[in-house]
């Protein structure tokens, strides 16, 4: 039998199908190299593969992009048919292709929880690890991971294939769940076992976000700039607004400036997911006064592939901050009925439209328009549940940065001092939260 997503028998023909397709499943959970490539000579050695096809699907999936989810939609209707017509289905493909059914259908939580329990059943499932840890960060929980690889882990060989990477997941969730010691321990001894990989980096560049160290962050990022800056690593454009963040914690808004203009855009595809790092850093800059000039005009070119047929709150929140800098008033309002239709449509993600992301994207304009105590007010009434909107701890703060600084230019001292301090708790050397703390000490009532 063929061994594909590493540990359980495929229906490919023989082992060399067994062999590409593990080597898509590295490069899917390494973030590094072309799966889809893999994929295509799996196909090519025996067209007849239908781990090959729910694989493909799920790559499509978890783009988030409206045609590349219809497309996986399809490749869900082919499977299903082509297995009644003719051998079944494996164990594994049955579940994987069940669980892509509920996943291109919008229902991303009980696609979690149905790998979670196939998962338990099958903890080798490299692939199926990073489905679940996706799709839970698109729901804002990618602290899950942490349990999740834990469960795993104890099955795990640390000789075996891929352990690194395995690792990685844990020592992502654990930073997500604010173990930040331990997370930072366990990342940095994946990061040793797997130098290319995206996650073990990733999650070390978040610890050191989280805990206030910037200046270890950017000599992090230079140490290991060969490792994450290959045009291999699928997240670089991720990789290199992490290292932006960091100039930007250390008051260095032009060198942050620069990556978005030399690094970032020439890096970005135009897809939901690496626009929402373009989107975020440039908002943060020029909220602490930095000129923007014609760069959100430019940006939202790119945005206008994706306003239609969005599915993820977290892009689509995204996409309205880019059409009101940019005094696209037009776009803001498709993207915001895009999520109207979506919180009326019944789905798993209603309550994510319905009570934060439409809110959020109504008191943004609201800031934009200079009516800061409406956006305060708004911001503040979702404040507890933006978890809701899916992305990490430190993509969410951008929220949160939002409502500080509205809560500052709306004068309203007592609440803007409260969120000052709750920043500086996990910040203090902060140049941005000192500076949001010259600013709210010198409102006078």
């Amino acid at each position: 039998m063929t061994q594909g997503m590493r540990g359980s028998e495929s229906s490919g023909a023989h082992n060399e199908v067994g062999g590409h397709i593990n080597d898509a499943v590295r490069a899917f959970t390494l973030n590094y190299g072309d799966a889809n490539e893999h994929l295509k000579r799996a196909r090519e050695t025996d067209p007849g593969c239908r781990m090959t096809e729910i694989m493909q699907g799920w790559l499509l999936a978890l783009t988030n992009e409206g045609s590349q989810v219809a497309r996986a939609k399809a490749l869900v209707d082919d499977v299903t048919q082509a297995a009644a017509d003719k051998t079944g289905l494996t164990d594994r493909e049955a579940e994987h292709l069940a669980t892509l059914r509920l996943a291109v259908n919008g229902q991303w939580p009980s696609a979690v929880a149905r790998l979670d329990r196939h998962l338990m059943n099958d903890p080798h499932d490299l692939a199926g690890h990073q489905y679940a840890m996706r799709l839970d960060g698109y729901l804002g929980r990618f602290h899950r991971a942490a349990a999740r690889s834990a469960r795993a882990l104890p099955f795990w060989s640390k000789d075996q294939p891929d352990y690194g990477i395995m690792l990685s997941f844990y020592g992502f969730g654990l930073e997500e769940f604010g173990d930040y010691e331990r997370a930072e321990d366990v990342a940095r001894t994946a990061a040793e076992l797997e130098p290319f990989g995206y996650w073990p980096h990733h999650a070390v560049s978040h610890v050191l976000e989280m805990t206030g160290r910037p200046d270890e962050g950017i000599a992090w990022m230079n140490d290991r700039h060969a490792y994450w800056s290959d045009l291999k690593c699928n997240n670089r454009v991720h990789i290199w607004w992490h290292k932006a963040l960091f100039h930007v914690e250390l008051g260095q808004f032009h060198e942050a400036l620069a990556i978005y203009d030399t690094e970032i855009l020439p890096a970005m595809k135009p897809v939901g997911t690496q626009l929402c790092n373009a989107t975020s850093l440039l908002w943060r800059l020029e909220t602490l006064g930095c000129e923007a000039g014609d760069r959100w005009q430019h940006q939202l070119v790119l945005w206008q592939q994706q306003l239609i047929g969005m599915s993820s709150p977290f892009n689509e929140i995204h996409a309205a901050m880019a059409a009101l800098r940019a005094d696209d008033r037009a776009a803001y309002e498709t993207v915001l009925d895009g999520m109207k239709r979506f919180a009326a449509a019944g789905s798993e993600l209603v309550p994510a439209y319905r009570d934060v992301a439409i809110p959020i994207s109504k008191a943004i304009a609201a800031f934009v328009d200079r009516d800061y105590v409406a956006a305060t007010d708004g911001l503040l009434n979702v404040k507890a549940d933006l978890w809701r909107m899916g992305g990490s701890i430190a993509q969410r703060d951008l929220v949160e940065w939002t409502l500080t600084e509205s809560a500052i230019r709306a004068n309203q001292r007592s609440i803007a001092l409260s969120l000052v301090n709750e920043r500086l708790a996990l910040r203090p050397e902060s140049a941005v939260n000192r500076h949001f703390l010259e600013e709210a000490e010198a409102i006078r009532i």
